[in-house]
């Protein structure tokens, strides 16, 4: 193995469960005391239910202001609307990627009434200058989503970034995301090649891994989030999987810049979010 793969585990997180939305029981996995530490991201929710109360209520039209949210799913289906005239179904191994940008107001309701509802919704933040950019948005089917299988046993989805010579669905130049989904048959250790430049952490929604480099590999179980360390130098991380596994890689370039935060607005400082806030109430979005 090469000595430039060299993060570890720095810290195992238990998500938190909670509702969201009209009731939608999640798991929240990146809370509000890791967004320093893993800036650029500012929340990660897992849901995986096949109860549909758990699920139906949905969530009806709210605002967002300062950042993106990826929404990726496993099973299910989801129709997105929001006021910049933008609508689509997410179905499974789908994507949706929004840019609130300056503000609108959106809802994410199912398009079920039964079966498993599985996924994750991811906030990216929006560097100070970008902000205020016009809204986007792009619905990502799963036929759209780039797959490599870098060696026997291994599968990779690219939503976003690159790994291992393959572009993803998605760029963004200034945070530089990566976000991958992995499928590792049991006994497969891999090296996932991760910027040095970049926070990183690991979510095992499926089976269990060791991570790190030989000799000083830690277990991450399902449903635990691994934080990974920021070593000078550093190509990435080695894994290893002690039974089949599926787990998330995301790692973004940090903005290293102040946070306010006021539910689903994310701005700089007190004042922006408190303007945000007067905009949402004033019709302005």
């Amino acid at each position: 193995m090469s000595t430039a793969y060299t993060r570890q585990i720095e810290r195992l997180v238990n998500g938190i469960p909670t509702q969201d939305g009209a009731g939608v029981s999640l798991t929240r996995v990146l809370t509000h005391d890791l967004q320093r530490r893993l800036d650029p991201f500012l929340m990660l929710d897992a849901f995986h239910s096949d109860e549909p109360s758990d699920y139906l209520a949905g969530f009806p039209d709210h605002p967002h202001r300062g950042f993106e949210t990826v929404t990726y799913m496993l099973a299910g289906r989801m129709r997105h609307r929001d006021t910049a005239g933008n609508e689509g179904l997410l179905e499974p191994g789908g994507m949706q990627w929004m840019t609130a940008g300056r503000g609108l107001v959106h809802s994410e309701l199912p398009e079920q009434e039964d079966g498993l509802m599985s996924g994750f919704q991811l906030w990216v933040n929006l560097a100070g200058k970008d902000k205020m950019t016009e809204p986007g948005y792009s619905d990502i089917p799963s036929a759209g989503i780039p797959e490599t299988a870098p060696r026997p046993g291994v599968k990779v989805r690219v939503l976003a970034g690159e790994a291992f010579g393959k572009a993803g669905a998605i760029r963004r130049d200034t945070t530089e995301p990566i976000y991958l989904d992995l499928a590792l048959e049991a006994g497969v250790t891999l090296d996932l090649p991760i910027p040095a430049t970049h926070n990183a952490f690991l979510y095992v929604y499926e089976g269990k891994l060791a991570v790190g480099a030989e000799g000083e590999s830690r277990p991450a179980d399902a449903g635990r989030m691994a934080v990974l360390s920021n070593a000078i130098g550093s190509a990435g991380v080695r894994v290893t999987a002690e039974q089949g596994s599926r787990f998330l890689l995301i790692a973004g370039k940090p903005l290293n810049e102040p946070i306010a935060q006021w539910g689903p607005f994310v701005m700089n400082t007190r004042e922006q979010v408190e303007q945000a806030i007067d905009d949402f109430r004033g019709g302005r979005f």
